[in-house]
């Protein structure tokens, strides 16, 4: 089966545009995507094996006072 040269193309473009480093991030990204479309279309409600993580709370910062 011959290689087709267009599919080496593009890869090298996407390699060009993105990077190396940044590739895996978006795989894993377009993964997740597939995962969550496929658990909405059967209907399942449970949760995902591995939740995020947490997001650390911002400081709430305190208004300043007004003079009058």
């Amino acid at each position: 089966m011959e290689f087709p040269l267009h599919w080496l193309v593009i890869l090298v473009v996407v390699l060009i545009l993105f990077g190396g480093r940044k590739i895996p991030e978006l795989m894993r990204g377009l993964g997740e995507g597939v995962r969550g479309f496929r658990e909405g279309m059967s209907g399942s409600s449970q949760s995902q094996a591995t939740p995020p993580p947490a997001q650390p709370a911002a400081p709430a910062e305190k208004p300043a006072e007004e003079k009058k």
